[in-house]
């Protein structure tokens, strides 16, 4: 049996992956809350995690978990009378990630998610489907879906080496 690589290391190799993912579903505003609770998470389970588990996948559904646990906890807060215009950007973020990032906030959740966790964390459609919780085939034409509404918005959005476009 082979050992697990330290919980330090984990963070270290996956954690852009996930606040890319956390990103995606939720926006700028609530993505680094999300990752945070992530591996808070992961990091009270992950000495229960098998050694050969895949760890990205594994924490692509917890973010995912939690990115519903936020949507939940959103939609019960009182809406403002006034709202206040969203100033919250990414650090490193320049005019094309603020503008694709609006327009992932603009697909249905489902192809928003499998756009996040297929193209974004780049996870198997096999491995979508079961944080999803359907299909492959559905996975797959939801991601499909969601990146053929996003080229026809958002012309920077291209096709992967050796992907139809």
């Amino acid at each position: 049996m082979t050992d697990k690589q330290p919980f330090e290391s984990v963070v270290a190799a996956h954690g852009d992956t996930v606040l890319r993912v956390c990103r995606a579903v939720l926006g700028p505003a609530d993505a680094d809350d999300a990752w945070s609770e992530t591996f808070l998470s992961a990091m009270k389970a992950y000495p229960g995690l098998a050694a050969d588990a895949n760890v990205e996948a594994w924490l692509v559904t917890i973010a995912h978990r939690k990115a519903i646990d936020v949507t939940r906890a959103t939609a019960r807060r009182p809406v403002p009378a006034a709202e206040l215009p969203d100033t919250t950007s990414a650090p490193a973020a320049d005019h094309r990630d603020l503008d694709l990032t609006a327009a992932l906030a603009r697909l249905p959740t489902k192809q928003k998610q499998a756009v996040a966790y297929h193209y974004l964390a780049g996870l198997p459609y096999t491995d979508v489907a079961a944080v999803l919780g359907g299909s492959t085939d559905a996975a797959r034409r939801a991601a499909a879906d969601g990146i053929a509404t996003l080229r026809r918005c958002y012309p920077g959005v291209t096709a992967r080496k050796g992907e139809p476009r």
